[in-house]
C-alpha cells in the first residue's frame, strides 16, 4: 500500500482509520484481527499526537505505511515527536483491570489494548524518528 503522511493532529485520526480499514480489508483479516489492528493503530497515533507533539508544544507529521506479505500485515507509524517506547509503560495489573473505570489507575490501558490487539508490536528510535511497528498474521497463515 502507498504510505500516507498526515499532520500530527487529532483531525487526522479519521484518515488514519480509513487507511487501516483499507489495509486490513486488502489483507483479508477477519473481523477480530481487523478491529484489533484498527484499535492499536488508533491508540498509538493518538498517543503520538497528544504526547509526542501537542503536550510538548510541537507540530509535525505522522507517516503511516501498510506492508502486506504472504503471512502478515505490518503497519508502521513514524514520527519525529518526543521519543517514547510505549512498551516502557507499565501494563495494568489484574487487580486494576477488575476495578470500576473510575477507580482504576490512570495510564497503561491503551498500550495494554495495543499489545492484546496485534500479534506483534515493536518500537525503534533511530535518526530522530520513532517507529511503531504493528503486525497481524493473515488468516490463512494463522489457521495453518
Amino acid at each position: 500500500m502507498k504510505p500516507i503522511c498526515l499532520p500530527a493532529t487529532l483531525d487526522s485520526l479519521d484518515e488514519i482509520g480509513k487507511y487501516v480499514v483499507a489495509a486490513t480489508t486488502e489483507a483479508g483479516l477477519d473481523t477480530k484481527a481487523a478491529y484489533g489492528m484498527r484499535l492499536a493503530v488508533d491508540e498509538i497515533a493518538t498517543n503520538i499526537i497528544t504526547h509526542g507533539y501537542e503536550e510538548a508544544g510541537r507540530s509535525g507529521e505522522i507517516n503511516l505505511s501498510g506492508v502486506l506479505s504472504d503471512s502478515s500485515l505490518t503497519m508502521v507509524l513514524e514520527d519525529t515527536g518526543i521519543p517514547f517506547d510505549p512498551r516502557s509503560q507499565a501494563a495494568p495489573d489484574e487487580d486494576d483491570l477488575c476495578l470500576p473505570l473510575e477507580e482504576r489507575s490512570i495510564g497503561g490501558l491503551g498500550i495494554f489494548l495495543v499489545l492484546k490487539g496485534v500479534d506483534d508490536f515493536s518500537y525503534e528510535y533511530a535518526e530522530g524518528r520513532n517507529r511503531n511497528i504493528l503486525v497481524a498474521k493473515r488468516q490463512s497463515v494463522a489457521n495453518s
